[in-house]
């Protein structure tokens, strides 16, 4: 039996429809949206019962069922990726607004007027939660989740009539759009990835706050990295330092004296790494808790480990005590960064002879990878591995 509890093709909802398309009983997609909400700290709550009585739009006495509590109203919409109306409503009438381009103008612009302080929070909130879904279990179990987000917030922002609001929506869009271009390039898809931070550098631009230009543009060089345009990324990260100087925190001043250090040391220009890196532990302030602007993850351990990158790739000895200490210092809970971590322990102890010690760390890094679907730390270790390093 499908969602609608027969085989009638037609479907009474949207939401009904919805249930279709992912071909579960009701009970299937109950137990989804429970293990959903746990995932993402979700309040709401959801029945076979009670979705049955939304699917049909009404009780058992015939009476309308209403919309369901604002909770379970933000489960079902961030589950399939529509607004609550829109999911309760026949999907006649969702054809007939499409047909209609006046009418649905009129209905985006008044979902973009329901933007507030308080949605906005709920936005920002589902950001916090989606990145610590992908930093623990990758970018194949959190990149579609923020895909949706991308086309919800920015349908909400190209509707906004409010400039505050839509600078606001812009500003959230570009960090979304910033997460989803890391993603695809862990995922091995450069070229999606570029997409994405080019989709964010639009957004960052309308946030009316430099700061997420510049963070965006930095961002968008480890593609270049990965695709062997290494001088491309360094003048780009040069440039995006300078610009930081006149408008940016410490943080993201340190941040990307830290990605212009990568970008050297992928370049070849030890020297100047060494010293970007100085830089960056100058510029690192005390309290790292206290965001104002771009998101960005840097503290001591994070910076060590991202100076450990850049020594390996040098071929420094000193790889190896930095990456260590960093290695049992690192949150467990980032996963991803666990396996690049890794992959460089392997690369420094391989340069240094230490094969068995290099092979231990490969090893790890892989089974992580593969656990999160990291295509690009998968490929690091089968180039080290055909290298002839780590035989």
């Amino acid at each position: 039996m499908t969602a609608g509890g027969g085989t009638d093709d037609m479907s009474r909802t949207v939401l009904e429809m919805k249930l279709r398309e992912r071909n579960q009983t009701l009970a299937e997609f109950v137990e989804d949206a429970e293990r959903f909400a746990r995932r993402f700290g979700e309040p709401g709550t959801l029945s076979v019962r009670h979705l049955q009585r939304l699917i049909s739009g009404r009780k058992p006495d015939g009476s309308p069922v209403g919309r369901p509590r604002p909770a379970t109203a933000r489960l079902l919409e961030r589950m399939l990726g529509l607004e609550i109306g829109e999911l309760l409503s026949s999907p006649d009438t969702v054809r007939g607004s499409a047909e209609d381009p006046d009418a649905e103008l009129r209905q985006r612009l008044s979902a973009a007027r329901r933007v507030n302080a308080d949605v906005l929070t709920l936005l920002h909130g589902q950001l916090s939660s989606v990145r610590r879904l992908d930093r623990e279990l990758g970018a194949s179990t959190a990149h579609e989740e923020v895909a949706t987000k991308i086309r919800q917030i920015a349908r909400l922002r190209s509707h906004s009539l409010t400039s505050d609001v839509r600078g606001r929506l812009a500003a959230l869009l570009a960090e979304f759009g910033t997460l989803a271009g890391w993603q695809r390039l862990d995922m091995g898809s450069v070229h999606d990835s570029w997409q994405f931070y080019e989709q964010a550098k639009a957004a960052a631009r309308e946030s009316g706050d430099e700061a997420f230009e510049v963070h965006c543009l930095a961002e968008q060089a480890f593609v270049l990295i990965d695709v062997g345009e290494t001088g491309s990324a360094v003048d780009l990260l040069c440039a995006a330092e300078r610009q930081a100087r006149r408008l940016a925190g410490r943080l993201l001043r340190a941040w990307l004296a830290a990605a212009h250090g990568e970008a050297l040391a992928a370049d070849g220009q030890r020297s100047a790494s060494l010293l970007a890196f100085d830089r960056a532990a100058a510029l690192l302030p005390t309290d790292v808790s206290a965001v104002d602007g771009p998101y960005v993850v840097l503290d001591p351990v994070h910076l060590a480990r991202w100076r450990g990158h850049a020594l390996a790739r040098i071929g420094e000895p000193e790889a190896v005590s930095v990456l260590s200490t960093a290695l049992s210092r690192l949150d467990p809970t980032f996963t991803r960064a666990e396996a690049a971590l890794r992959v460089d322990l392997a690369t420094a102890f391989v340069a240094m002879g230490e094969h068995e010690e290099g092979r231990a760390h490969a090893a790890r890094a892989r089974a992580l990878a593969v656990e999160i679907g990291s295509v690009r730390q998968q490929r690091r270790i089968a180039q080290l591995i055909a290298s002839g390093r780590e035989d």
